[in-house]
C-alpha cells in the first residue's frame, strides 16, 4: 500500500467538502510526503479554491508514491457524512478506487472510482492585498446570513476602524460593522455574490478564526487555518463589477 492517511477528527474533512460540494462538482486530491492537496476553480473561473492538509496533521500517514485522486465531490461528501463523532477515518487508494473507511463501534468500509476529470491541475494568481484582518469565522458567516435578506450582492468596506458589511436591495437594506482592531491605514470597498459567499461561509467550522484579504475591486480572499498550523483551506473569489 502505497499511501494511507488515518485521522481521529474526520470532521476536518466533511466540514471542508460541505463548502467544496457546493463550488465544484470534481476534484483531485493530491497525495505525496508532505501531505494531502486540493487545487481547483470552478467552471465559471469565479472561485479558486487550496486545501493543505500536512502530513503531521494525521494521526498515521503514508505516501510512499505520489498520488492523484480524481474523485466526485458530492458522493465524497454524503459518504463522509455517514462518519461519527468517535469515528476515525482511514483513506487509501486500491487500483482505481478511493477507499475510506470508519473505525468506530464497527468498521464501515466504502469505496468511491476514480473519475477522468475534466479540469486541469488549477494554478492560483498571485494577488498582492493592501489590506489583511482577522474576524470569528461564525460572525462573518452570521453577518452574510443577514445581509442576504436583501439581495444578491454584497459590499466590503474596509477603514482604519471598521469592517462593514452592507447591501441594498429594492425592499430594504442592512449593514454590519465589525472593529477590526487592526493597524489599517488606508480604505477599501469590493462588492461580491452573495450566493458564492455563502457557499465559501459552510466551511466556517473548519477554523475558528477567518483572514480576510481585500483591496479596491479585487478578488476577495479567504483563509481557514486549523489552529495546529497543520491544516489550511483557501478561497479566492472574484468581485462583482457593475457596469453603468
Amino acid at each position: 500500500m502505497t499511501f494511507k492517511a488515518t485521522l481521529t477528527n474526520n470532521n476536518i474533512f466533511k466540514t471542508a467538502f460541505e463548502s467544496i460540494a457546493k463550488i465544484i462538482d470534481e476534484v483531485t486530491l493530491t497525495a505525496d510526503s508532505e501531505g494531502i492537496r486540493l487545487r481547483a476553480l470552478d467552471r465559471s473561473h469565479i472561485t479558486f479554491i487550496s486545501m493543505d492538509l500536512e502530513y503531521d496533521l494525521f494521526d498515521d500517514y503514508t505516501c510512499d508514491v505520489p498520488e492523484k485522486m480524481s474523485i466526485d465531490a458530492t458522493e465524497f461528501l454524503q459518504i463522509l457524512k455517514h462518519g461519527k463523532t468517535n469515528d476515525i477515518l482511514q483513506l487509501s487508494v486500491d487500483e482505481n478506487n478511493l477507499i475510506i473507511i470508519f473505525e468506530g463501534d464497527a468498521t464501515r468500509r466504502f469505496n468511491i472510482r476514480f473519475i477522468d476529470s475534466e479540469y486541469e491541475t488549477a494554478v492560483p494568481p498571485e494577488i498582492s492585498h493592501p489590506i489583511n484582518l482577522k474576524i470569528p469565522s461564525e460572525l462573518l458567516k452570521d453577518a452574510l446570513n443577514d445581509m442576504n435578506l436583501f439581495s444578491d450582492k454584497i459590499l466590503f468596506t474596509v477603514d482604519q476602524d471598521y469592517l462593514k458589511i452592507h447591501t441594498q436591495g429594492t425592499f430594504g437594506d442592512g449593514e454590519v460593522k465589525y472593529l477590526h482592531g487592526e493597524n489599517i491605514r488606508e480604505t477599501c470597498q469590493a462588492m461580491f455574490n452573495t450566493e458564492k459567499l455563502s457557499d465559501i461561509m459552510k466551511a466556517s467550522k473548519f477554523s475558528k478564526e477567518a483572514t480576510l484579504y481585500l483591496g479596491d475591486d479585487m478578488p476577495i480572499k479567504i483563509d481557514f487555518e486549523l489552529i495546529t498550523g497543520d491544516g489550511k483551506l483557501s478561497y479566492l473569489l472574484a468581485p462583482r463589477l457593475e457596469t453603468d
